[in-house]
């Protein structure tokens, strides 16, 4: 049986290529496994429940899928606009961490300020995600490192995943701005150096 991964998104940028991705994935298993089972290779991205909520053994007819996410944004549009897409029935929204007034655009509003005040509420996401695998591979996180959430929350995220699951594996998808950004403190927010990622 394949390995569980979890997906996090932070950030605007984070969660609207997270939304793409899930998309993608969905299109993509449906070219390939057209007899409406839940296999394994399905398994390692989404859960599959009943109408009560519990879990479907792999090999079980698809009867509602949860992705293996947890979604992050400091400025709930984003993830409101996800949640309320044609994909929101994938995301369990106890999964979802959200403020309203965002980070500006700012790095250190994101490691500094929102990391100490939301980290634990994000661990606590993590750590329910990962209670529902039977054997977790790795974690996938999608962020941008041009604003202030993505960057900031997500680089605090990635210690925060370091310290609390030191042997799954950690990978992240970072997008870099443009050298045309029109998002002034972006080459500074991009330079910060990340936490070093370490695999074991």
């Amino acid at each position: 049986m394949p390995r569980e991964l979890i997906t996090i998104c932070v950030g605007q940028c984070g969660n609207q290529i997270g939304s793409k991705f899930w998309d993608f994935a969905l299109r993509e298993h449906a070219l390939h496994a057209r007899d409406g089972r839940f296999d394994d290779a399905m398994s390692s991205f989404f859960r599959n429940v009943d109408a009560s909520g519990d879990m479907m053994p792999v090999g079980s007819a698809i009867r509602s899928l949860r992705a293996r996410a947890v979604l992050v944004d400091m400025e709930e549009g984003v993830l409101r606009s996800v949640l309320r897409s044609g994909l929101g029935e994938l995301f369990d929204q106890s999964l979802t961490v959200a403020s309203t007034s965002g980070s500006g655009n700012n790095w250190a509003q994101g490691h500094c300020s929102y990391g100490p005040q939301y980290g634990a509420a994000i661990r606590e996401c993590v750590r329910r995600c990962a209670e529902t695998c039977d054997s977790l591979q790795s974690f996938l996180m999608v962020h941008s490192l041009g604003g202030g959430t993505g960057s900031g929350l997500g680089t605090y995220t990635l210690g925060l995943l370091r310290d609390e699951f030191p042997d799954v594996f950690r990978f992240a998808v970072s997008i870099f701005p443009s050298e045309e950004d029109h998002v002034i403190t972006s080459p500074y927010n991009r330079h910060v150096r990340p936490v070093p990622l370490r695999t074991r």
